[in-house]
């Protein structure tokens, strides 16, 4: 790890702060596009059922 010398924290807390919101963003878009790929599903169904 390199010498941060006395900005140590910040720098550690800013990376963190990005893993975390990088983290976040990657969880709502998997939930969104599951949401969107069953609502896709449900589409493709109705529309085999109604021919």
């Amino acid at each position: 790890m390199p010498e941060l010398g006395k900005y140590a924290i910040e720098v550690l807390s800013a990376y963190a702060a990005s893993l975390g919101l990088l983290g976040v963003l990657i969880g709502i878009t998997l939930r969104r596009g599951r949401a969107a790929q069953a609502t896709l599903k449900a589409a493709e169904m109705e529309a085999k059922k109604n021919g």
